[in-house]
């Protein structure tokens, strides 16, 4: 999840991303940073990230995201 964290912090320098509970319902991730999220994790991870999986409840949190990113790997 480490890795989560960093990509969030090279999108949002300026955001305590540890201390973030949600990240779209407080406006951090807005459409043009979860688009540059969603293929830098694509990248990343190996994974395809679908429009299906673009949704809040799977960008509220590193930790959401992290177990997105693991459902998706375990596919």
């Amino acid at each position: 999840m480490d890795e989560i964290i960093r990509m969030l912090e090279d999108i949002c320098p300026s955001v305590d991303i540890k201390s973030c509970d949600t990240l779209v319902d407080d406006g951090v991730l807005d459409s043009f940073a979860i688009v540059s999220l969603v293929g830098d994790l694509n990248d990343k991870f190996d994974i395809e990230i679908t429009p299906a999986d673009i949704v809040p409840e799977n960008f509220n949190s590193a930790e959401d995201i992290w177990n997105m990113v693991q459902r998706l790997q375990d596919e």
